[in-house]
């Protein structure tokens, strides 16, 4: 182990950081813990957990109780985490429309904001953060913003009206699966490909725990694909336009509102003719790259998606059109988050690396250095 640990670069302390943030994930996913249920998940020696649960504790995101109902024989002490201990500032930036939300380590939307962008995007999310950290929550990590069009933003603008907190800026689909990485179907063997549709459609795809980038970070800029017999791009087939084109005005207020929408005759011929189009795109890559999972979500009401991955379930079925489906494609579903979790991935942002397991790692095992 002293020589992987030396050819990864790391130092003592810098293993050490990791071993903790390892240990308090497990604390997170699994908790409450003892002491031998932690060392049995990591595979860290008792002293070493010992010491670890010692520094958390101190650094006040750990509590220690003893287990209800644990029967005969000596008590148990088993380790939680404190709600609201520390907090994250998640911002997704769709369109001229934002939200930001205020995270705690076990994924609870402690404050959530809607804001509209404006002409100046970084007085927006200023305004919109001021607002959501007022009262100040107590400890607060830093910002993440996760942006349909990250290019549009000043990122280094953005940091210096925050001075002293961190600012990470990420492309929403990524955020989102950071947020199903964490909160939503974990660590899925083969990976996840995660499909946005707000304004236009989007994709990200998540390999061992790092989402994939491709040249210049633009994997995923799937609605430029021409699809369907017509081969025309997925945007101009999918995007909320084509979908308010066809929606009456009281339809168009009800989507605005989130609420369920009647699925009107015109609304049902755009599902039939937007998951035509996806299934194209769908096998296009997910055919080659195999995902264990593929995830639907954004700014649409929840039946309506799930209406939509219905129809694509038929599309695949009909092999007479479409002879070169993959048998080996996994089901289609929604995402776990409304809206696809843009803001809450977001807000995890600022724990990678300072909390929790940076997604860079090659691996979120414990590491020794003998």
């Amino acid at each position: 182990m002293v020589g992987a640990s030396r050819k990864a670069g790391r130092t003592p302390p810098q293993i050490g950081e990791h071993n903790l943030r390892v240990t308090l994930e497990a604390v997170r996913r699994d908790g409450p813990l003892s002491r031998a249920e932690l060392a049995l998940r990591t595979g860290l020696s008792g002293p070493g957990i010992s010491n670890i649960l010692r520094r958390l504790r101190e650094d006040g995101l750990v509590v220690a109780r003893r287990r209800r109902g644990a029967g005969v024989g000596p008590p148990v002490t088993e380790f939680a985490l404190i709600p609201g201990a520390v907090h994250g500032v998640g911002v997704a930036v769709q369109g001229g429309a934002g939200e930001a939300i205020l995270l705690d380590l076990n994924g609870t939307v402690c404050r959530r904001r809607a804001f509209v962008m404006g002409d100046d995007r970084t007085a927006a999310i200023k305004g919109a953060v001021e607002a959501l950290l007022d009262p100040h929550p107590g400890r607060v990590l830093g910002i993440g913003v996760g942006a349909d069009r990250p290019e549009l933003l000043d990122r280094e603008a953005i940091a210096s009206v925050f001075p002293g907190l961190p600012v990470v800026v990420e492309r929403d689909c990524v955020a989102a699966l950071f947020a199903e990485r964490t909160f939503g179907v974990g660590a899925v063997e083969g990976g996840v490909m995660l499909i946005v549709i707000n304004e236009g459609v989007r994709a990200g795809f998540m390999f061992r725990g790092v989402p994939f980038s491709g040249v210049h970070g633009r994997a995923g800029s799937i609605g430029a694909m021409r699809t369907g017999p017509d081969r025309v791009p997925l945007d101009s087939v999918v995007g909320l336009d084509t979908l308010r084109a066809v929606m009456s005005p009281s339809e168009r207020e009800q989507l605005r509102a989130d609420g369920e929408l009647q699925l009107a005759p015109e609304i049902r011929a755009w599902i039939r003719e937007a998951a035509g189009h996806l299934v194209d795109a769908i096998v296009a890559t997910a055919g080659f790259l195999a995902p264990g999972a593929i995830l639907v979500g954004g700014n649409l009401p929840a039946n309506l998606i799930d209406e939509l991955i219905r129809q694509m379930s038929v599309e695949r079925g009909g092999t007479a059109i479409r002879p070169f489906i993959t048998p080996w494609l996994s089901p289609i579903r929604r995402t776990s988050f409304a809206g696809a979790g843009i803001a809450v991935g977001a807000a995890l942002l600022p724990f990678f690396g300072v909390l929790l397991p940076s997604p860079a790692a090659t691996s979120q095992r414990p590491q020794t250095i003998a």
